[in-house]
């Protein structure tokens, strides 16, 4: 599992080049500030995404749908837009102030997701779905961007620790939260009026959640946006005297796939390792409560206030498990950070088949918190290794294709698990066997590829070392 992209130091001034520290680093206590912003705009971001997916059961039940239905409104819906926003959208925020990009990001994202609680029928509700995910799609990209510019290379490590908090916080408050309006909501009748329009009793919950993105955008505007420190002498993707065609194509991310191809040994185990485990690992928090609810006979409130505690235990240990073994693994081999994620992903694929198989609800969600602990470890690895190999000139880009493998892949998992619930399953309250069956397909193929990719990328990191890079 992914969450972000990191960010490696700026490469040491050439011979000629005026030294990088003449160049005055912001404020820290205004970098500080911007963090807050980011870390509360990135935690409502990653709170929509899980209360939403607390709301499965409800939604399937107002609109009448099939698994199928239910598993693609939970997942890609809200990333058909990213298909054909998320890479320009990563380009608007090298070009233009990313303090604006985020505020609009996040504000669109608030308005939308409060309007999916007006929605008067399933394609309604899924449009609101396809712009949640347009809106969210430039956080990642401009948050990272903006902290490298305002932090010392030094500081970049705590800082992106801080960041990831808001994911670790907003899947255990979103679970725990979720149930908890859930549980409000049956107080309520099951449908009433508001604004003219007659919604169900559950919408409110999106109405409720959308408001603070509102606030988070306004306080975007008042963050300092900080100077990029370019290194001397760059020079742009594309010049401004280029043509139109050629500028319209810089926002394609086409340069860099040429360079992923160029490198294709290397790239496309790992980005075919990362699709694969992001089908289950993304797929599988959308079923997690209509999995335990339809098999063990859970309430949603019963739910997250075990879940809850238990993700947020298992995040940050995986955060700290994680750190110290990847930094062990790399301090005795080149390829480190590739052979710590593949043997990361063995565990993974040990849990995430024996989740649907256990006897009773806790043991499931012991070990689904399990397969979320060894997520998080694995993730800052797989990140780096793309940085540490990606071509200095297109790394964002690089970049957003590389999220955008995770974020397609990871939405594509909820609707898989609900067809193979639908197609080849047959009985909805045998979901567990779909769970299953895509665990014991995807997770072992993802483990494969990684396990692959250690040689490839042992011998790209010492061809770069040979070149002092």
């Amino acid at each position: 599992m992914a969450i972000a992209p990191n960010v490696q130091e700026l490469p040491p001034a050439q011979d000629g080049e005026p030294a990088r520290e003449e160049m005055a680093w912001p404020s820290e206590r205004a970098g500080f500030y911007a963090l807050f912003v980011i870390i509360l705009a990135t935690f409502l971001n990653f709170f929509d995404t899980t209360v939403f997916a607390m709301l499965a059961e409800r939604i399937k039940g107002s609109f009448n749908l099939s698994d199928s239905a239910l598993g693609f409104v939970l997942g890609p819906a809200s990333v058909v837009a990213f298909v054909f926003v998320g890479i320009p959208l990563a380009r608007l925020v090298d070009l233009y102030p990313r303090k604006l990009v985020l505020s609009a990001s996040i504000a669109v994202l608030g308005t939308i997701t409060a309007l999916g609680g007006l929605a008067q029928s399933f394609g309604q509700l899924i449009g609101s779905r396809l712009f949640v995910g347009a809106g969210g799609a430039a956080n990642g990209p401009g948050s990272y961007s903006m902290m490298a510019d305002y932090f010392r290379p030094m500081r970049i490590p705590l800082v992106f620790a801080l960041m990831q908090l808001s994911y670790v916080l907003a899947s255990a408050l979103g679970t725990w939260g979720g149930g908890r309006m859930i549980a409000w909501t049956d107080t309520l009748p099951e449908t009433s009026s508001f604004a003219g329009l007659t919604i169900f009793s559950w919408q409110w919950i999106l109405i409720i959640i959308g408001v603070p993105g509102l606030l988070t955008a306004l306080l975007f505007l008042t963050v300092k946006e900080p100077p990029r420190r370019n290194p001397a002498g760059a020079k742009p993707l594309v010049p401004s005297t280029a043509p139109l065609g050629r500028r319209i194509l810089a926002f394609t991310g086409l340069d860099a796939l040429k360079a992923i191809n160029l490198r294709g040994a290397v790239y496309w185990p790992l980005f075919i390792a990362l699709g694969m485990s992001a089908i289950e690992s993304q797929g599988l928090p959308a079923w997690r409560v209509p999995f335990i609810a339809r098999t063990y006979g859970w309430t949603e409130a019963e739910i997250g206030n075990l879940l809850a505690p238990l993700l947020l235990g298992a995040s940050l240990a995986g955060l700290l498990i994680g750190g110290f073994f990847v930094s062990w693994m790399n301090k005795r081999h080149k390829d480190g950070n590739i052979r710590a994620t593949a043997i990361i992903f063995s565990f993974t694929t040990v849990f995430a088949i024996a989740a649907p198989l256990m006897p009773t609800a806790e043991l499931a969600l012991g070990c689904m918190a399990m397969t979320t602990l060894c997520g998080l470890a694995g993730a800052p690895a797989q990140n780096a290794a793309i940085q540490r190999i990606a071509p200095n000139e297109m790394r964002g880009q690089v970049t957003a294709l590389y999220l955008f493998m995770y974020t397609f892949f990871g939405a594509m998992g909820s609707f898989v698990i609900g067809t193979v619930s639908d197609l080849i399953v047959g009985d909805p309250a045998k979901l567990w066997e779909a769970l299953l069956i895509v665990a014991a397909i995807f997770m072992p193929l993802a483990t494969f590829f990684m396990w692959r990719a250690i040689k490839p990328y042992r011998e790209e990191v010492m061809r770069l070392e040979a070149q002092g890079i």
